[in-house]
């Protein structure tokens, strides 16, 4: 009887780190943790992506594009605030993701940009989007929902590696 228990906490045990994992890409030498977006409102015409890209290789790389069918375009943007007024800005150049860094995509800072949603963002769905890197490649990942106005991600993936402050 101990035998068929410990083999059931076992597995349970590797369900739950599996599903933990669930939210993690690779690309080259690139990991994506912690993808996530906002509910949108009914109407709104624009909502923002956050990740978190690791690069556990020896040469930098480059977020050069987003892609998704759940917006007429997408974009990789930078808001900041410059003598108390927010701007934002398109990142033409792509996003640089230093050798044995992680560069964070988060509110208020870098983030992916999708403009004229087909429909608004959903809490507890998911939302599809091809990431493109300059040298690992394009990666496909899901965006997972929140709640309007959240901060961040409940389970994120936080203090993994040097983090950059967002700033390309």
């Amino acid at each position: 009887m101990k035998l068929w228990t410990s083999i059931a906490a076992a597995a349970a045990l590797t369900l739950v780190s599996l599903s933990a994992l669930a939210a993690d890409y690779t690309a080259g030498d690139l990991t994506i943790t912690g993808p996530w977006t906002r509910a949108t409102p009914p109407r709104a015409k624009a909502g923002g992506g956050f990740i978190e890209v690791i690069n556990n290789g020896a040469e930098a790389d480059r977020l050069i594009a987003a892609a998704s069918d759940v917006a007429g375009k997408v974009e990789l943007h930078e808001m900041a605030v410059t003598d108390g007024v927010m701007t934002m800005r398109e990142m033409e150049a792509g996003i640089d993701i230093p050798a044995g860094e992680t560069v964070a995509l988060q509110p208020g800072g870098l983030h992916i940009m999708f403009m004229g949603l087909n429909q608004p963002f959903k809490e507890g769905t998911k939302v599809p989007v091809v990431l493109t890197f300059e040298k690992a490649g394009d990666v496909a990942i899901e965006l997972d929902v929140a709640a309007m106005g959240a901060k961040s991600m409940d389970g994120g993936h936080a203090g993994h590696g040097k983090m950059k402050n967002g700033k390309n």
